[in-house]
């Protein structure tokens, strides 16, 4: 039985691409260990199909951790039995290719964003520096590379021409639900006479959450729901503060995907606004999207280029003429006050599973590691 271990810097918890290919890869027989970090308030583990390891650190956050973390890494998969080692995002992939070269073991490399052009990177150009550094030592020599978008491929095809195998890419869709729903929302403490714009994931800069919140100022009948961690959660409470809108907008921290999707399955509208401030955001197709479409939620997205290319095809919601609060509350208030036009996108929702599910992307994984 041939040994894949994965290595993400996250706790493990709601990676949900992890570990659905960890999940898959499991079921095609390999031998599988995801390893990751433990943060001081990680919750424990839900019960998995494969082994799982978190390494305890010193160090937290910034370069020291990023270095702690590399060396920690690298120590633990020289001396562990590996066939495959799959390296997720670059500030995994240093330890993973040093090991694969030393011992002579298959690495897959699996790029989740386009992480030189990541918002935390903007103003830092030696940081930035060092991170590509590491990319152009590693990526040329590396057998296989997948990633979340077209867009994404294309850019590193277009940095590494010399690559034998092009970028593959595998997108960040859902696995196949039930959609019935086990909550209803007075159970979860939602209001049952509004409706409710969500917006999920790392609620990190850039993401478009202080527009939102704006825009609530201008939508009558709604309330807008804020799930998950990142870097700006406590500007984005201080800035609801300031602006009076505590009865409008519910913070709810991280949540395990599947009590996730009980929030998402009850509200109306799903929000997904990054900024075309970096080429990572230019080029994203965040998992939230293909989340709120799987929950037939209608959408509004801002004017990126593998976003639009969704929405436009499936007609599924709202793109962004202009991005500003005053546009995304027009927006809001267009899905909320045109039921035939909400209906309509909604109804086009229904058709989404079937199109996009990991059941069907993951073919081509499956068919890349059976390869290695």
């Amino acid at each position: 039985m041939k040994r894949v271990i994965l290595s993400v810097t996250n706790d493990l918890v709601t990676d949900l691409r992890l570990d659905k290919t960890a999940t898959l890869l499991t079921n095609e027989g390999y031998s599988v260990l995801t390893v990751g970090r433990c943060y001081r308030h990680s919750p424990p583990l839900s019960p998995r199909t494969y082994q799982t390891k978190r390494l305890h650190l010193l160090f937290k956050k910034g370069f020291l951790f990023y270095a702690e973390y590399n060396l920690r890494l690298f120590f633990f998969l020289l001396f562990q039995k590996v066939d495959i080692l799959t390296a997720n995002d670059l500030d995994t992939l240093l330890p993973n290719f040093l090991v694969s070269k030393i011992r002579r073991k298959k690495i897959l490399y699996d790029s989740h964003e386009y992480f030189c052009g990541l918002p935390e990177l903007t103003g830092r150009p030696f940081v930035r520096s060092v991170w590509q550094s590491i990319e152009k030592f590693c990526f040329p020599r590396l057998p296989v590379v997948t990633t979340v978008s077209q867009s994404i491929a294309t850019l590193y095809d277009k940095l590494y021409p010399n690559r034998k195998m092009k970028v593959q890419v595998i997108r960040n869709v859902p696995t196949k639900k039930d959609l019935a729903i086990t909550e209803t929302r007075t159970s979860l403490n939602l209001p049952v006479d509004k409706k409710i714009v969500i917006m999920q994931g790392s609620i990190n800069v850039d993401r478009g959450a202080e527009e939102l919140i704006q825009a609530m100022l201008h939508v009558e009948n709604a309330v807008l729901l804020i799930i998950g961690d990142g870097d700006v959660i406590p500007e984005l409470k201080q800035l609801v503060r300031s602006l009076k809108l505590e009865e409008k907008v519910i913070f709810i921290p991280r949540l395990t995907p599947d009590k996730l999707f009980n929030y998402t399955v009850l509200s109306d509208i799903g929000c997904s606004l990054e900024k075309d401030s970096n080429l990572n955001y230019r080029y994203c197709l965040p998992n939230k999207l293909f989340d709120y479409l799987l929950a037939q939620l209608p959408v509004i997205i801002s004017d990126l280029p593998e976003m639009r290319n969704i929405v436009e095809t499936y007609e599924v919601g709202l793109i962004l003429e202009e991005y500003s609060p005053v546009a995304i509350a027009n927006a809001i208030t267009k899905l909320i006050e045109d039921e035939e036009l909400y209906l309509f996108y909604k109804n086009n929702t229904a058709k989404m599973t079937t199109l996009f599910n990991w059941e069907k992307e993951s073919q081509l994984l499956r068919q890349l590691y059976a390869d290695l």
